[in-house]
């Protein structure tokens, strides 16, 4: 697998440059993905035929602290007839949520995260050579394509260093259209990436490209719901959204998971520029109906689906104005909810 993937990559430079016309970039995203089930998904992916897949976590569910349980479940992923067919056409890079970190809603009090990094690392086939490696974490950043047609994807790790959230305590009452459990903390103290990797992610907001693909494994925009969210810590969600405005990062937008709908929020007002999320979540899990009932100001209207999803990023290059097309795909390969952005909003 190692050596399929770093020669698809090489393929995917080189991919949107055919005799000096440029073609569009097309990278398909999804998360939850249960290896006990049935995965249809993989038909409408492929017939997309996208240049990248990323896993945006929970790949599996895992949910052990034995390793050879979650190998097992990994190799029934590996089975998967779709899944196979999708890695001899493109690369696929990944993150990992909570089930396949090892624990449900965990965070770095996990005892074998050590070990469970290892088995993420060695099921999508990265080298020896990579820094993740050599450090704590899995999070990783991949860039690709020409000068002036550059597209980076920043994978975060956000479960290896998070702290512990607040939860509303048995009894206590919940805002109206609260779904979860949890509520924002006060705590500034708590981190949800750890120092070392925003060190890490300052230095790679830093380099050259022209559309950046932050991937969360939690929502980063909408955080009323009570679920799992970047806005458990409000600090260090505004100090993301400073960070971008830091480092001049253009072209930023975010794909999400876990939240088993899909759906499109944007922050205005609170970044350099309006921070998009298109969250695609639930290649073969379904929520309950209240979840995607659930309250989101961000949401952009109408753009929300409850059924077996994944998300397509089209970037047509065409043109004065590069366009990015986010979309949210029904388990048919048909389209829920689209929205076309120009690049140009994202400065």
């Amino acid at each position: 697998m190692k050596n399929i993937v770093v020669i698809l990559l090489v393929g995917l430079c080189k991919a949107s440059v055919t005799a000096g016309n440029f073609k569009p970039t097309v990278i398909a995203f999804g998360a939850c993905a249960h290896e006990n089930k049935p995965q249809p998904i993989w038909d409408a992916i492929l017939n997309a035929k996208p240049d990248l897949f990323i896993f945006a976590g929970d790949n599996i569910y895992a949910d052990t602290e034995d390793m050879e349980v979650m190998k097992a479940k990994y190799a029934k992923l590996a089975a998967q007839p779709g899944y196979k067919s999708l890695l001899e056409t493109c690369p696929v890079l990944a993150t990992w949520d909570d089930h396949d970190f090892g624990v449900n809603d965990g965070g770095k009090h996990y005892s074998m995260k050590k070990e469970s990094a290892e088995v993420f690392l060695d099921f999508f086939g990265v080298p020896n050579s990579d820094p993740r490696r050599a450090r704590d974490g899995i999070y990783a950043s991949k860039m690709f394509g020409p000068k002036g047609r550059k597209v980076q994807i920043i994978l975060l790790d956000t479960r290896y260093f998070r702290d512990d959230l607040d939860k509303y305590a048995k009894g206590e009452s919940k805002p109206k259209d609260i779904v979860g459990w949890y509520k924002p903390t006060k705590d500034t103290s708590r981190t949800l990436l750890g120092e070392a990797q925003w060190s890490w992610l300052e230095e790679e907001l830093g380099k050259s490209a022209e559309v950046r693909i932050i991937v969360s494994s939690i929502q980063v925009v909408s955080w009323e719901k009570g679920m799992e969210c970047w806005g458990n810590m409000p600090h260090e969600r505004d100090r993301l959204f400073k960070l971008i405005d830091k480092t001049n990062a253009n072209g930023c937008f975010f794909i999400s998971g876990d939240v088993h709908f899909t759906e499109l929020s944007v922050a205005k007002g609170e970044g350099p520029y309006p921070l998009y999320d298109l969250t695609a979540s639930g290649l073969n899990q379904s929520p309950g109906e209240s979840w995607y009932k659930s309250i989101n100001s961000y949401r952009l209207s109408s753009k929300v689906y409850a059924g077996r999803n994944f998300g397509l990023i089209q970037i047509n290059w065409k043109g004065k104005d590069t366009t990015i097309t986010l979309q949210g795909r029904k388990e048919s390969g048909e389209i829920a909810h689209e929205e076309v952005l120009p690049l140009s909003r994202l400065r």
